[in-house]
């Protein structure tokens, strides 16, 4: 039994200024909605205030940007009215008054706070190519992305689990199929009740669909996003109508540039690729999305996401949602890829499929959402038994050796070197490539050295992945273990 809360399918409504949870009719849409109300904040457009309210959902949203799904700052299209039940007021919190008498205005423009954690099913769809373009038809296809979101007031965190459009799960009445087919075959509560189940029956509070046209819109509008393509990637897509073209090297692409990186799949790594490339895109956006400059662009953000986003979250919610967003830092933003392994040649009718992996799903639902699997007992593995990849981002390949002369020395022994990075990173990075956390964190603590970082852009075949930087250059010089005949300490 899954542990969704119903939520109602209604045809998604246009951006306007009207009373909170008044819904607007499907045919009330047009491009000049909700200009006039923007326009009057637009004055305020260089108080702190305003740069807060747009950060918070700018930020909050760039989260779930999944590069070909282009979420971008969905959370600020409206929908119905709903039950608030994961909301609170501003003025019902304890301990605000005196924020509150610094800056009433927080009271009027950001009312409300989350009261509990909010779980958000974000899907991206594939084009309906005969479909109108403003028409809800538009949102009737595969999903190309799918991404669930997990807001967290209890640490003031966003977690995010990127499901691989090819994972197979099992869709009521209709059999073992690829989960990108949910949507298509029953809309968005459908999608929902496959994800729930798949994922230890997680509920999910709320959902955002969006159409592909809207990330190319929304890249265009910040003028471009900096990103480093590591191989050339030329392939023609029949079906999408995309035809990708790209060469390798550190560029700022544009919106139809970026959705080419994000979709390309002719590579070794296919779909999973594309999801370590979301991610990069997303890293890429958070930035021109803290920049000051995007504000003016607001209204013309607006008009392109009330062509391209439905969705069933009311503006109340959109508003607690984007005042939780406004207070994140990058490190409070964790990011993982469902754990699995592609299937085999002879498997399921020489289908290809990403198989979930279970112990990994119990690992990540666990750490990441809370949710733990009874029937299946945790076992965590020493972290001497994970498998780390060593990556060197450095022009120094000692360094390599000298990282890995001391794991050894710590009783590590399933360490392996992957092709050197040609991007430089100042700060080491230690990659909870598998979403385990915790190991993550124990080796950070053993190495006393760089970051971690929850992400899912680590080597495919490792639990950890460790980008070594250019800090490492002085903790070799700090730290007396480079001499074989002096073994380092466990710290543990």
């Amino acid at each position: 039994m899954t542990s969704i809360e119903p939520f109602p399918l209604k045809s998604r409504v246009s951006i306007k200024t009207r009373p909170v949870g008044q819904p607007t009719p499907p045919t009330q849409r047009g491009k000049g909605s909700g200009k006039s109300s923007l326009k009057s904040s637009s004055a305020k457009s260089r108080s702190p205030l305003l740069r807060g309210l747009i950060w918070g959902m700018t930020f909050s949203t760039t989260a779930l940007i999944s590069a070909a799904a282009g979420v971008g700052v969905a959370f600020l299209s409206p929908d119905w009215s709903l039950s608030q039940n994961f909301l609170t007021k501003t003025t019902e919190l304890p301990g605000k008054k005196a924020m509150l008498a610094q800056d009433n205005r927080w009271n009027s423009l950001l009312p409300y706070h989350l009261s509990r954690p909010v779980n958000v099913l974000v899907m991206g769809i594939d084009r309906v190519l005969d479909a109108p373009p403003d028409g809800v038809e538009a949102f009737a296809g595969r999903s190309d992305t799918m991404l669930l979101l997990r807001f967290e007031p209890g640490d003031n965190s966003l977690r995010v689990l990127s499901i691989p459009r090819d994972t197979r799960v099992r869709i009521p009445d209709i059999g073992y199929r690829k989960i990108n087919d949910a949507n298509a075959e029953g809309g968005p509560a459908l999608a929902a009740k496959v994800v729930s189940q798949t994922l230890n029956d997680v509920p999910i509070d709320r959902y955002v669909r969006v159409t592909t046209n809207a990330f190319r819109d929304l890249v265009d509008l910040v003028g471009g996003v900096e990103v480093y393509v590591q191989k050339p990637m030329h392939y023609r897509d029949m079906t999408q109508k995309l035809e990708i073209n790209l060469e390798p090297g550190l560029q700022t692409l544009n919106g139809d540039q970026a959705e080419q990186f994000a979709r390309f799949r002719m590579d070794a790594i296919g779909d999973i690729g594309r999801v370590q490339r979301q991610e990069i895109l997303l890293k890429s956006l958070q930035s021109k999305f803290n920049s000051p400059a995007i504000i003016p662009r607001i209204p013309q953000a607006i008009d392109i996401l009330q062509r391209s986003v439905d969705t069933n979250l009311s503006m109340e919610e959109i508003l607690a949602l984007a005042n939780f967003g406004r207070q994140l830092t990058k490190e409070q933003v964790k990011m993982v890829m469902l754990p699995g392994r592609f299937s085999q040649a002879d498997e399921f009718e020489k289908v290809s499929y990403w198989i979930l992996s279970e112990s990994g799903r119990d690992r990540v639902m666990d750490q990441y959402f809370g949710i733990e699997n009874p029937t299946q007992s945790h076992s965590y593995r020493s972290i001497e038994r994970l498998s780390i990849a060593l990556q060197n981002t450095t022009d120094d390949p000692a360094l390599v050796q000298r990282i890995k002369a001391y794991l050894r020395q710590n009783n590590f022994r399933n360490i392996y070197e992957i092709t050197a990075s040609p991007q430089g990173i100042e700060k080491t990075e230690i990659v909870a490539q598998q979403g385990d956390l915790r190991a993550a964190r124990s080796l950070h603590r053993l190495l006393g050295l760089g970051q971690v970082e929850a992400s899912s852009t680590g080597d495919l075949a490792s639990d950890i992945t460790i980008r070594i930087g250019f800090d490492a250059a002085q903790w070799v010089e700090t730290n007396g273990f480079v001499r074989a005949d002096s073994p380092a300490q466990n710290p543990r």
